[in-house]
This record gives C-alpha cells, sequence and structure tokens, in this order.
C-alpha cells in the first residue's frame, strides 16, 4: 500500500516537525516515523469499515421501513433489500479479519460518531447511480462491484465532511488521506467474487526493507544535515539559506542523502521522486529550483567518483 513515495513524504514530514518543534531528538522522530507509517493503516481500516457501517446501517433502515405504514421512495424498488445483499459490500461487511483487527485495535469510530454514517448513506441514497442500481431486482457480481466502486468514489471519498473529521483527529492524514482512498478503490476494481478475507487486509509495507529505508532516510538525513547544507550552499551562492523555503531545504537534504547513500536507488529515481514531491508540497517554482542544484550536484558527484550506483532500484 505504502509506495517509496510515500515513504519519503512521510520522512519528510518528520523532519519539518522535528524543525517546527525544535526538538533535535532522533529517536522522538524515529517514532513519529513508525506511528505516521502505523496510522495510515488505521486510516484505511476505518474507510473500509465505513463501508461495514454503512451496510450495517441500511440494514437497519430498510427493517424500520418493513414496519412503517406510510410509503416513502424505497417502496418504488422492486427489492428493497438489494443493497443489503450487494455482493462486495456484504464481503466486507462479513470480512472475519476486518472485524478482528476493528476489534484488536479498538476502532469504534463509527459507532462513537453514527451521524457520519447516516450522512454518507442519505447521500447514498439520494445519487442517481444508486437509484439506477435499486431499478432492477438483481444484479451481477460485476454490477455489484460497480457500483461500490461508484460510490465509493463519488459520494464517499469527496465527502468533505468526512474529510474533516479525519483532519482533525490526525494532521498526518490530511496527506494521506487520497493515498488510502485511491487504493481502497483499486483493490475494489480488482476483488473478485471468490477472493480470500486476506485481500482486503494488505500489509501496509511491501517488506521489512521499506521501514528500514524510511529510517534509515530520516536518521541519515538528520545527522548529517550540517554537511548537505554545504552541499547545498556550494550550489546557490546568490541565495541566503533563510531565503530558500524550508519543504524545499528538507527535500534537497533529503535527495542528497539519498543520492549518496542509497546505491540501489538510481539518480534518476532519485530526483524524478523529490521533484514531484516538491510540485505537491511546496511552492510553484520549487521543482525547477531543485532540479537545478540536483543536476549540478549529481554531475559533480559523477565527476568525483562520488556516486556509486548498483542494482535496479526502488520506486
Amino acid at each position: 500500500m505504502l509506495t517509496r513515495r510515500h515513504i519519503r513524504v512521510k520522512v519528510m514530514q518528520c523532519i519539518y516537525a522535528l524543525i517546527q518543534s525544535k526538538d533535535d531528538s532522533l529517536e522522538k522522530q524515529d517514532k513519529f516515523l513508525k506511528d505516521s507509517i502505523e496510522n495510515m493503516y488505521t486510516l484505511y481500516l476505518l474507510m473500509l469499515s465505513l463501508l461495514k457501517e454503512i451496510h450495517t446501517f441500511a440494514a437497519s433502515q430498510v427493517a424500520l421501513s418493513s414496519k412503517k405504514y406510510i410509503e416513502n421512495a424505497s417502496d418504488d424498488f422492486p427489492n428493497k433489500e438489494k443493497f443489503l445483499t450487494n455482493k462486495v459490500l456484504v464481503q466486507i461487511a462479513n470480512n472475519p479479519l476486518l472485524k478482528d483487527e476493528l476489534e484488536q485495535r479498538k476502532l469504534n469510530n463509527w459507532y462513537l460518531n453514527e451521524e457520519y454514517v447516516k450522512l454518507i448513506y442519505k447521500a447514498i441514497l439520494e445519487s442517481e447511480r444508486y437509484r439506477s442500481y435499486m431499478q432492477t431486482p438483481t444484479s451481477t457480481y460485476e454490477e455489484d462491484k460497480q457500483l461500490i466502486q461508484a460510490l465509493f468514489e463519488q459520494v464517499i471519498a469527496p465527502n468533505e465532511k468526512i474529510y474533516d473529521y479525519f483532519e482533525d483527529d490526525k494532521l498526518t492524514w490530511v496527506d494521506d488521506i487520497p493515498i488510502v482512498n485511491t487504493f481502497i478503490l483499486k483493490q475494489l476494481k480488482k476483488v473478485r467474487e471468490d477472493e480470500q478475507a486476506q485481500f482486503f487486509l494488505p500489509d501496509l509495507l511491501k517488506d521489512s526493507e521499506d521501514l528500514k529505508y524510511a529510517q534509515q532516510l530520516l536518521s541519515k538525513t538528520l545527522l548529517n544535515n550540517a554537511e548537505w547544507e554545504k552541499e547545498i550552499e556550494g550550489k546557490t551562492p546568490n541565495w541566503d539559506k533563510d531565503r530558500i523555503a524550508d519543504i524545499d531545504s528538507i527535500l534537497l537534504k533529503m535527495a542528497i542523502c539519498e543520492l549518496l547513500n542509497f546505491s540501489s536507488i538510481p539518480e534518476k529515481v532519485t530526483i524524478n521522486e523529490f521533484l514531484e514531491i516538491a510540485k505537491e508540497y511546496s511552492t510553484p517554482k520549487s521543482s525547477i529550483f531543485i532540479n537545478g542544484i540536483l543536476d549540478k550536484l549529481v554531475k559533480e558527484y559523477k565527476s568525483e567518483g562520488r556516486l556509486q550506483k548498483m542494482g535496479r532500484g526502488l520506486l
């Protein structure tokens, strides 16, 4: 779920937090990094469990409507329980591993904040995609899957109330929400009818090397901060270091650290990744500024034999 680019962003956030707090404890920053990565998985579980809670709430509403004498909009549908029997939604709602994971982590957020479930459910009922789906009494697995994909992409993921809720809960989730939502949508597109329960609980990191990479990038960037500053100053003679944006400075130091310390990552990968991060997290001209400095440094490192690369590298 977590790519190398996301890991780089997590490291950047840690270093930025250190600068803002003026806390130079590497141990604390390492813990912040681990917690930030782990919290991303918590966010994934909460977003996925929102679908589970929507199913539960929908079941209660269908049960209530069956006891009423007054007709409502759902009476126009040939099968009032069709949404409840949506095969993909049932796969998620009845997933035993998801249930266990939520209980172990004590993630009962939606139970404590049911108004968000009601809000999303109401938006689903009002959506044209849902009403179109409910016009027929039955559907195939593929049609069920397409509905849940559409509802997640068009109703759940862009909901500002949900976004605000997560933003207020944990600051790092602001950057994690788009990543998690994109991943869930990919999962919904790939899921099969005979899928194992584990499918919806993937590993956060591809392997232990990713966590090792994150920790080393953080520690080597911080411990060699003075050295990286000299490298940057040598390529920006007309710039006072205080004039360089904090994020630009952090990204440059991380990029230099990666160029010189991670031999398995090609320099083109390093440069491209940090330029993309700069475009998203810094000023409009930052990527041009960073690219100019890194281009000079790479040429210098190659001529001096300091750039030792091997292997295909990883993104």
